[in-house]
């Protein structure tokens, strides 16, 4: 029997940039050169669900990873710069930030330090949820929440923050770019110190170093260097707990901040177009009409008088007409109510939530003695609270300008309406006919603020008039409100001008009356980026680089192989607190695979070590007749778990329809206790130049390999958490997928059948008659079927926990 079980294989009719294994479920995300990103099922290699290249965020994605918990996927895009997270459950953005350079590698990892502090931190219900009341859940009838949210929940915003153990996600880019966001939303930290564009990251759990591979060019025509660099980051060791608790904040903080944007989205929104009709109407009219008499005046005729003179007349029973009036009113009174719903219920509640969270964070600025080494800035955090004031300051405001017109127009609707039918000769209701003179007085108060002709606003907008208010507050631009609210009489406004000492006392928060919604929103975003800013400084400079080492020069001819599929590979074992970096040096010796062994304390020196693997003759020598010991070359190696490298090899006889081999390399067979040859570094030279004074060990399969017949495999994709493997052939577009352990599998296919239900489903049907695991590559066939299904998904990527390699010019990445 084989030593793994093939569960899956597919041709796909795109070729495979990235691909990542989910470190909790049998799934696996996939990016293809399209643009597209793909989650696949391993059961028959099921497609869930495809997000397709987008305009607004990109469509070249060069990088993949999974939150810890499996239930976050994160993508960087080169072309926008940007990082987007989709929920496991929907092809859809929840969060999505930009970034200073394109990214190139991303790694997400937990946290697994244990302590005192931290288990009580963990265990401990979050203040937040016993003092503030829960945030309702963002409507799902907008088109914008609707493709985001599913239909039973629409609380999957506050998936974002996780849980409560510490999780990073590290970023890497060209030109040295490294930063770490914290639970994957709010940056702690910002490196700097390593040059040259990176291949590889690996962050140690217990926080204490950060590995990284980059491709560097000493100068504009000279050969690529890959570079290992080994950088101290004791400092987030050191404060993990207060780090933790900083971290948690800015993750709240970051989600309220999206919370927030969804909500002011929402009311946009609701706010329609055929609110501005009566705007237009009157404009035109204005433009038409041949009398010199004002548009207030024809109208405060006809309240006063009854009559109206024929152009009037023309515009309200030709233009507007009795059933165009009661759809205005029907649409305003639906739009304002719902504004207004959004925002005592959402905006309101979501800029409380985020005033808590900020102040919380001020307090722990205040605590030196823990959180200064941070970077917390007390007073910079102090604006940002102010800002957040005067930000609900602002929605106060709308939520008067709309009560206001609601009022206002409910009269003047009312009134105009039986005007109309009087003049279209109608009957009219006697409810409608009675008109108090406070209703009259009323409506021509309306008309006297809100029917004056303004040239200037023409100029502007293009309009004459400003009847509708509330839309102005909404509008995305740096313009001042047309029509700011009339503080004139205003007794507190008159007593803060005349007050020189409350008129800049930080109790006070700032009040924009000539500014709309989104401008204070976005002028409170950029201050509470700013301050939130400091610490992930502050901890990047405290990041020192340990060691750097020239490992080899890059062939020439590797230029047009995907970068983002090649080695080196970067592991961190969290048992030994060591970091393995695996690499081939082709240049001088492709048979071999080399481990380089490094201690995440960077202040000792032990277990540090770099030995080189070759592979042997099989014991079961059905593959090949030769007796020769060295036979067989690495194509691609990923770390299986702590214990185990996963491996692709083939023959290096010149010889067609040589076959390829998937096997499991025990690490036990290559470092022996006792045996270990010291290896002298110097560290001026490039590691292939030192090769011939490696320590070399040659290892013999047993059982765990297994023959790729008809397949010219190349790169291998694995997770030893599910164990299952998805093995990518030479031309990225045929993939078969393993399970690696066959003894254990029982029990992970009934926990694949509970997850079923819970995750996709939507292509379950569409997938079950094309996706059988018999379907072999050359079937031409299904190649054409999955091609009209954009059944382009098969990112042959590696294990959830491990990382991306570049492709190279195109920019494609390889997961681990």
């Amino acid at each position: 029997m084989p030593a793994f079980r093939q569960v899956g294989e597919k041709q796909l009719p795109q070729e495979v940039a990235l691909m990542a294994w989910s470190p909790k479920r049998d799934l696996i995300a996939l990016a293809n050169r399209a643009g597209e990103v793909l989650l696949h099922r391993l059961a028959n290699f099921q497609r869930v669900w495809s997000l397709p290249p987008n305009e607004n965020t990109g469509k070249e994605v060069t990088a993949l990873a999974w939150r810890p918990d499996g239930k976050i996927l994160a993508f960087g895009l080169a072309d926008t710069k940007r990082v987007i997270l989709c929920d496991v459950e929907k092809p859809e953005s929840l969060h999505s930030f930009s970034v200073d350079a394109p990214i190139t590698y991303m790694h997400w990892m937990e946290v697994t330090e244990e302590s005192s502090v931290l288990t009580s931190f963990y265990n401990a219900e979050d203040e937040s949820n016993l003092l503030l009341p829960k945030l309702p859940a963002l409507p799902k009838n907008y088109s914008t929440t609707a493709k985001i949210f599913s239909e039973e929940k629409s609380d999957e915003i506050m998936k974002l923050l996780g849980d409560v153990r510490l999780n990073a996600l590290v970023l890497g880019g060209n030109s040295g770019f490294i930063e770490v966001y914290a639970y994957g939303m709010f940056k702690i930290a910002t490196v700097t110190g390593v040059t040259g564009s990176c291949r590889g990251l690996c962050l140690s759990s217990d926080l204490k170093s950060l590995s990284v591979i980059a491709e560097m060019q000493n100068s504009s025509d000279g050969p690529l260097e890959m570079m290992y660099f080994q950088l101290d980051t004791s400092l987030l060791s050191t404060y993990l707990p207060e780090v933790t608790r900083m971290a948690r904040k800015f993750t709240h903080i970051s989600t309220l901040l999206q919370y927030i944007k969804l909500s002011l989205t929402c009311m946009c929104e609701a706010w329609e177009e055929i609110l501005m009709q009566m705007d237009s109407r009157l404009t035109k009219f204005v433009q038409e009409k041949n009398t010199t008499t004002s548009v207030q005046d024809e109208f405060m005729q006809l309240l006063l008088w009854g009559k109206a003179s024929p152009e009037l007349q023309a515009l309200l029973m030709n233009q507007l007409t009795v059933k165009g009036l009661k759809k205005l009113g029907q649409s305003i009174e639906s739009s304002y109510s719902s504004i207004q719903k959004l925002v005592i219920s959402h905006l309101q509640s979501g800029s409380e939530a985020l005033l808590y969270h900020l102040s919380e964070l001020k307090g722990m600025a205040l605590w030196k003695q823990k959180y200064e080494s941070l970077g917390l800035d007390a007073a910079g955090i102090e604006d940002a609270i102010t800002a957040v004031g005067s930000f609900i300051l602002k929605a106060n405001e709308l939520l008067q300008v709309i009560d206001s017109s609601m009022k206002n127009f409910k009269a003047f609707f009312r009134w105009l309406y039986v005007a109309m039918l009087r003049m279209s000769e109608d009957h009219v209701l006697p409810e409608l006919n009675k008109m108090t003179q406070k209703d009259i007085t009323f409506v021509a108060d309306f008309l006297t603020e809100h029917f004056n002709e303004a040239p200037e606003l023409y100029n502007r907008k293009g309009k004459y008039f400003n009847v509708e208010r509330v839309g102005q507050y909404l509008k995305d631009e740096d313009d001042d409100l047309v029509s700011p609210p009339n503080t004139k009489g205003n007794q507190w406004f008159n007593f803060l001008k005349n007050s020189t000492h409350l008129k800049e006392s930080p109790l006070l928060f700032p009040y924009y009356p000539q500014k709309s919604l989104h401008f204070v929103k976005r002028q409170m975003e950029g201050i509470i980026d700013q301050c939130l800013q400091k610490p992930a400084d502050v901890i990047g400079k405290s990041v020192h680089q340990v060691i750097c080492i020239s490992l080899y020069k890059v062939s020439q001819s590797e230029e047009s192989i995907p970068q983002l599929f090649k080695l080196p590979f970067l592991w961190n074992n969290k048992s030994s607190s060591t970091h393995y970096v695996l690499f081939t040096m082709a240049e001088s010796s492709i048979s071999k695979i080399y481990i380089l062994r490094r201690h995440t304390d960077t202040s000792r020196s032990v277990n540090n070590g770099l030995l080189a693997v070759e592979f042997g003759t099989f014991l079961n020598n059905s593959i090949n007749e030769s007796s020769e010991s060295r036979i067989y070359s690495c194509l691609d190696a990923h770390f299986y778990d702590d214990e185990t490298v996963t491996v692709v090899l083939k023959e290096n006889a010149e010889q067609e329809g040589k076959e390829r081999i998937l096997a499991q390399l025990p690490l036990s067979s290559v470092y022996i206790e006792n045996q270990e040859r010291k290896f002298s570094w110097d560290l001026s030279k490039r590691l292939d130049e030192q090769c011939d004074d490696i320590s070399t060990r040659t290892v013999f399969l047993e059982s765990q390999w297994r023959v790729l017949e008809n397949m010219k495999a190349q790169y291998v994709a694995v997770n030893g958490i599910r164990k299952v493997s998805c093995v990518l052939s030479s031309n990225l577009r045929h993939v078969r997928v393993f399970e690696m352990d066959v003894e254990d599998d029982g029990e992970a296919e009934e926990e694949e059948e509970e997850e079923t239900t819970q995750t996709g489903g939507g292509e379950h049907e569409l997938n079950q008659s094309t996706d059988n695991q018999d379907n072999v590559c050359g079937d031409s066939a299904e190649l054409t079927e999955e091609t009209g299904e954009l059944e382009s998904n098969l990112d042959s990527g590696p294990d959830p926990c491990h990382w991306y390699k570049d492709v190279g010019a195109t920019s494609l990445v390889s997961n681990k």
